[in-house]
């Protein structure tokens, strides 16, 4: 099935994005809270990462051409990357407006109807969230998954701007007002740096995760015996696809057509455990020395 369906996801986050960008403003207006003004800039970063990975889902969807064999999935992670240094440089606004109230305090106006507005936008990224996370963990989507780890890190961010401003409102505490904007900014910073580090993982070919190398070894060890082993395993994750390649050691006296069913055997158990996975196997004498000089990636002769 092609992937291209996922990128109603990614409108239904840009439309959300939008709806609660209006919200937050409006309560920012109405209050003067530099914690709500933080809020609405998260916001702003969830609009900008909407539309990138709208963007990006469309390339990762293109089928593999003669000049990306193994397909576009791994554009996902430009999308991932850029979302992670907008949330960078929202978090620097946020500082930088929050140490401007530190030293010109203000109080604030109207808080009850500016946290009624800031809670229902708290709740429609919450539900949008949900969403994403769902179809991210579902059709292995890194994209999705970072777009609702960040919506789900905006939710929190809201409840603790919104008991920040309650705070204020009833103990009249002005200067507790941005240093809950600073507290949200650190959080803020740390999602970006771990969704920017997370993209440059992905792009650097990085293994598969321990729970499916446990998956990969049940499914190897299912067909390990005195006369078949395995060397040479090697796995990459590219997007929502997976690669991995190894090598199988069988006799030697054995016809190729019975080599052959043996790795067709195990390829179809390994897709059937772990969905869009990509195998790539090497027949190998089990007897012959020449046999175990050949595992590494610089392999000569």
């Amino acid at each position: 099935m092609s992937r291209a369906f996922l990128t109603r996801y990614a409108w239904l986050s840009v439309a959300a994005a939008l709806g609660t960008m209006a919200l937050k403003l409006l309560a920012w207006m109405l209050t003067g809270s530099v914690g709500l003004l933080s809020d609405a800039l998260e916001s702003l970063v969830n609009l900008g990462g909407a539309v990138m990975a709208l963007l990006m889902l469309r390339v990762a969807a293109l089928p593999p051409d003669t000049g990306h064999a193994y397909g576009h999935s791994k554009a996902e992670y430009f999308s991932s990357g850029f979302e992670g240094l907008l949330i960078l440089v929202a978090g620097g606004m946020i500082v930088a407006a929050a140490l401007y109230r530190l030293i010109h305090p203000l109080p604030l106006e109207q808080t009850g109807i500016g946290l009624v507005i800031s809670a229902l936008a708290a709740l429609v990224n919450l539900a949008v969230a949900r969403v994403l996370l769902n179809a991210g963990r579902t059709h292995h989507s890194v994209t999705l998954e970072a777009g609702g780890q960040h919506l789900m890190t905006d939710v929190w961010t809201s409840a603790g701007v919104i008991a920040g401003v309650g705070m204020v409102a009833l103990s009249g505490w002005n200067i507790l007002d941005p240093l809950i904007a600073l507290a949200v900014a650190l959080h803020i910073l740390w999602t970006g740096w771990r969704l920017a580090h997370d993209a440059v993982s992905g792009l650097m070919d990085h293994s598969w995760p321990e729970a499916e190398q446990k998956v990969l070894e049940q499914v190897l060890d299912g067909f390990r015996a005195p006369e078949i082993t395995f060397h040479a395993v090697r796995t990459r994750i590219s997007g929502a696809q997976r690669f991995v390649s190894f090598h199988v050691l069988v006799p030697g006296a054995w016809t190729v057509q019975r080599g052959h069913d043996l790795l067709e055997q195990i390829e179809k158990t390994l897709v059937a455990r772990l969905p869009n996975v990509t195998a790539f196997t090497h027949l190998e004498p089990i007897e012959d020395p020449v046999s175990y000089d050949d595992q590494g990636l610089d392999r000569k002769g």
